[in-house]
């Protein structure tokens, strides 16, 4: 099954922020990207832009992935800061700021939440200053830098693959990982309560009182 196949690739040891991005193609190539390498959640600050999909882009992918958006705080970055830092995330931001740590070195042991700004300028002064990290992509060539759909997806592919080859404990657990199948079927099966109810019993669970 489609579902048990992808689910075991997910992780949430890996999350992604955008900032006040405003180009609904990088929008939607960054959440592609998070499907493709099993990052399974999206936090999005909505400070000045809304953040906007285009269905020709994410080609469904949206429907994989977990957006948490942050658009009704006074204060949306700190908020979105606060809600990673309390589940254990490292805050690290995509900057040229960074000397030495890429996403070859970076330490993988600890969750991590990478941020991505505007098109134009980056990320806020505010995200920068809060960041408990930095990281940079190494450029060889005469362009001042990647745009922010392929930053992330090096990133993120690199950071993937160094997690798969490692003795990380990345993926989800068992109960996370029932839950998912279960969010991913009444999304897009027909009588998702019947599947529900045979996806929980296969797990030793009665679907009447989850137990």
């Amino acid at each position: 099954m489609l579902f048990d196949r992808f689910a075991a690739t997910r992780t949430r040891h890996v999350t992604v922020v955008m900032e006040n991005i405003f180009q609904s193609q990088n929008a939607s190539a960054v959440i592609r990207t998070c499907d493709l390498v099993g990052v399974q959640t999206m936090h999005v600050i909505e400070d000045r832009n809304p953040y906007k999909l285009n269905p020709d882009v994410t080609l469904g992918s949206s429907k994989w992935v977990d957006i948490e958006r942050y658009g009704s705080q006074s204060n949306n970055v700190k908020g979105c800061l606060d809600a990673l830092r309390a589940k254990g995330y490292r805050i690290i931001a995509t900057s040229p700021r960074s000397e030495d740590t890429t996403p070859a070195n970076i330490d993988l042991n600890e969750p991590m939440a990478f941020c991505f700004g505007t098109e134009l300028t980056g990320l806020s002064d505010e995200l920068m200053e809060q960041a408990d990290e930095h990281i940079r992509i190494p450029m060889y060539g005469f362009t001042e830098s990647f745009n922010i759909s392929a930053s992330a997806a090096i990133v993120l592919y690199t950071i993937m693959e160094r997690l798969r080859a490692s003795n990380v404990a990345w993926q989800l657990n068992e109960m996370d990982l029932i839950a998912l199948k279960l969010q991913w079927a009444r999304t897009v099966v027909q009588h998702a309560d019947q599947v529900e109810a045979r996806l929980l019993r296969d797990a030793g669970i009665d679907p009447e009182n989850g137990a």
